[in-house]
């Protein structure tokens, strides 16, 4: 099934000719090289302060060409793109903003932050049209910082977050959409105004509470060097990311400074509960804890594979009202589905059907429950590999 998927995810059809990625950083040098391996009818421009890592990035066959900040041909450059990804730190990508608004461009816009707040009302107060830009978030990363630690499978089977709102154009999210399940990546829906809280708990706060780990381990090894010989299996698995950039990761910590902190005093909470059973020796209050903590981590589902090659149409009528690719998608995350395919047939010039292809995973009952229930219109066809293929 794996094998019939990844045949289909590369016969599908893309929409960019020439996409520019600003930052040759971990992120982006590994989507320039995702896009090198798995869509190299694309033209890729990488831009960066750091001229080896553009030169490096040029000899690996991930960008046709290189651009500095301040080069002159810049400009023109971007508006020969379809699709322009900013893979920059937060404080960085307004500068970019701004210069696409004067060049004029009019083209796609994503990102690759880990936060959203301050990116989206960027976008807001500089893009002369913020409808085109569409906030993304590949769940993935290394320890290993730039493109030293770049891969082009970085993205296979990572959960790529996408945040569109009601002024996101259908075709759009479409389009983008299926950019990145061509790489490999799943995308899941999620509201903006919810993203820095989500990631916060899945996210940042696992990382702070790894270096926390490590801090422990550390002040415990004064005069007993046995202590990190003996720190191998679990512990190291636990405390890998604790390796990260200090700098990359405080930038990221004063970016989404609230629902961090909240986060780690919810920890601190959850801690206080262990330590406060195993004070007053109550074994089964200790065992509950662990007990409801097992039973929620075994219900996490293993790297995705589908269990079969049948696959599922959902079509969906479109209406004049607004926000219909926000709130279906985001409702199909919310139950467990997993979007392969969107298109939009335009029936006539005032009509049209958002067509979803699934995978076989989630609760399709509760999604046709729900998008009944949001006032949709909605009817299912199996659909078999082969057929999605010829329904591409």
């Amino acid at each position: 099934m794996y094998d019939s998927m990844a045949k289909w995810r590369l016969s599908m059809q893309n929409s960019f000719e020439k996409v520019a990625i600003v930052g040759m950083g971990l992120i982006g040098a590994s989507l320039s090289g995702a896009l090198a391996r798995s869509c190299p009818e694309i033209r890729v421009l990488g831009i960066d302060v750091d001229a080896d890592a553009l030169s490096e990035a040029e000899s690996r066959g991930w960008i046709q060409e290189g651009f500095a900040p301040d080069d002159e041909g810049l400009p023109a450059a971007l508006l020969s793109c379809d699709l322009v990804v900013l893979a920059t730190p937060v404080p960085v990508a307004p500068r970019y903003f701004a210069l696409l608004a004067e060049v004029g461009y009019e083209g796609m816009v994503t990102d690759t932050c880990s936060t959203k707040r301050e990116v989206v009302k960027s976008a807001q107060e500089l893009l002369p049209n913020p409808s085109r830009f569409l906030p993304g978030h590949p769940m993935s990363g290394s320890e290993k910082n730039g493109i030293e630690g770049a891969h082009d499978d970085l993205f296979d089977g990572c959960h790529w977050i996408l945040c569109p709102d009601s002024d996101t154009p259908a075709d759009l999210f479409a389009s983008i959409h299926d950019l990145l399940t061509t790489l490999g990546a799943r995308v899941v829906s999620l509201p903006r105004e919810l993203h820095d809280g989500a990631v916060a708990v899945v996210s940042h706060v696992p990382h702070f509470t790894a270096s926390s780990l490590v801090e422990l381990a550390v002040r415990h090894a004064d005069g007993n060097e046995q202590l990190f010989r003996l720190a191998a299996g679990g512990f190291k698995d636990s405390t890998r990311i604790a390796a990260g950039s200090p700098e990359l990761w405080t930038g990221i910590a004063f970016d989404n400074a609230e629902a961090i902190a909240s986060g780690l005093e919810e920890m601190q909470e959850i801690l206080h509960e262990y330590s406060d059973a195993l004070r007053r020796e109550d074994r089964s209050e200790f065992t509950r804890l662990l007990e409801r903590a097992a039973k929620a981590r075994r219900a996490l589902p293993a790297k995705w594979i589908p269990a079969s090659e049948d696959l599922l149409e959902v079509r969906v009528p479109l209406s004049d009202r607004k926000g219909v690719v926000a709130e279906v998608t985001t409702i199909a995350s919310q139950v467990g589905c997993n979007i392969q395919s969107i298109e939009i047939d335009h029936v006539t010039s005032s009509t049209a059907v958002l067509s979803l292809v699934l995978t076989d995973e989630g609760d399709v009952g509760k999604l046709s429950l729900q998008l009944i229930r949001a006032g949709y219109r909605v009817s299912f066809n199996p659909l078999f590999a082969k057929e999605a293929e010829d329904h591409e």
